[in-house]
């Protein structure tokens, strides 16, 4: 089902650097700029060729940071170019969502937004679909909504949702109360967590009125709506420049997770619909190494050029030639080799989540021309 849901705006979140993927993922081109599973589609194009479906022409808009407006526009030639919003700086995803909530509502009135992170990577366009309209309609029922993924195992890299009673709205009859949120539990608690049938990822995707994200704003940080209100209002006009620049500084850096879904949750307004699709935030290299094609041996991975990659007794390998460079890899089982022209990484595919701590490294050291 590919309809387009009346009403229905999705918001777009293009903001990080992705440094677990370091050094392909970098602040100036962050992962959702690059096409990292081999589709010939970026992960930012590969989200709005999702969502243009359900919204339509005119109805994805895009946050991003003021450095990366240039490529965006450039891989979303489809996505209207008002409808790419600049961040100065990154505020974290409460000011790039409730920016999009406050422009949308000063342009549309009170629609429902969905937000989508850039940088996930989905399979099951139809139960996508399925659980987006689901969710909308959750929505305009005045519930923040969001989508539980079906858990593959005990994952400690991702945080928890709980589902309660089914909601009882017409038109989401999988929708049920959220009970609350855990973010990332250690693995037993998780496996007794999934044990119950109760719990699903929580993917940070959420569903809302715009002018239902506002007020619950309002009510848990009144002078982060005020800024995003003010911006909103001053955003199509000449004064954009001059407002923005005063005020977004001063907005509170916090996650809508923490800023929204939390406290409204407690409260009873938070819902959950499942997705019962393939998801992943593509974290680190082992995650990306789940994502890859097979090569002759089933258990090597290789992101590029296969031809320049030569593996002897090296099984389970991920390799990135991004340089042009010849590989090598001898012995050396479950290792990750990522090679640009002014960086190498050599890790093994346990130790992915640690790459984060090497940019760090490379941060101390003043090298702001690796990162």
């Amino acid at each position: 089902m590919t309809d387009v849901i009346p009403g229905f705006h999705a918001v777009v979140p293009a903001g990080g650097a992705g440094t677990r993927l370091w050094p392909l993922s970098r602040a100036g081109a962050p992962k959702f700029l690059h096409d990292l599973t081999g589709t010939g589609r970026t992960l930012l194009q590969g989200t709005v060729d999702r969502l243009l479906p359900l919204t339509g022409e005119g109805g994805v808009m895009v946050v991003t940071g003021a450095r990366h407006q240039a490529a965006v526009q450039a891989q979303l030639p489809e996505v209207r170019p008002q409808d790419v919003l600049a961040e100065p700086s990154p505020r974290d995803s409460m000011a790039a969502i409730g920016l999009a909530a406050a422009v949308l509502e000063q342009r549309h009135g009170d629609v429902v937004l969905g937000s989508f992170a850039a940088d996930q990577v989905i399979d099951g366009a139809e139960e996508f679909g399925r659980a987006v309209r689901e969710g909308v309609e959750a929505a305009r029922a005045g519930y923040v909504v969001t989508v539980g993924i079906a858990a593959t195992g005990p994952s400690t890299a991702f945080g928890y949702v709980r589902s309660g009673a089914p909601l009882g709205v017409e038109g989401a009859p999988s929708v049920r109360h959220a009970q609350g949120f855990t973010e990332k539990p250690d693995a037993e608690t998780a496996a007794e967590y999934l044990a119950t049938g109760e719990y699903r990822w929580n993917a940070g995707m959420f569903i809302v009125r715009a002018r239902a994200l506002l007020d619950h704003l309002h009510a848990q940080l009144p002078t982060l709506h005020d800024g995003l209100r003010e911006i909103a209002a001053a955003w199509d006009t000449p004064q954009r420049d001059e407002v923005l620049g005063r005020v977004w500084p001063t907005l509170t850096r916090i996650a809508i997770d923490h800023a929204i879904a939390e406290p409204v949750a407690a409260a009873g307004g938070v819902a959950v619909v499942p997705g019962d699709f393939t998801w992943d935030d593509v974290g680190d290299f082992a995650s990306l190494a789940e994502l890859l094609p097979a090569q002759s041996d089933a258990s090597a991975r290789t992101l590029g050029d296969e031809s320049l990659v030569l593996r002897i007794d090296a099984a389970g390998t991920l390799v990135a030639p991004a340089s042009g460079r010849a590989v090598t890899v001898i012995g050396v089982p479950d290792a990750v080799v990522v090679d640009t022209p002014d960086a190498l990484l050599v890790t093994t595919l346990e130790r992915a989540q640690q790459v984060k701590a090497g940019v760090d490294g490379w941060r101390e050291r003043g090298r702001e021309d690796l990162l």
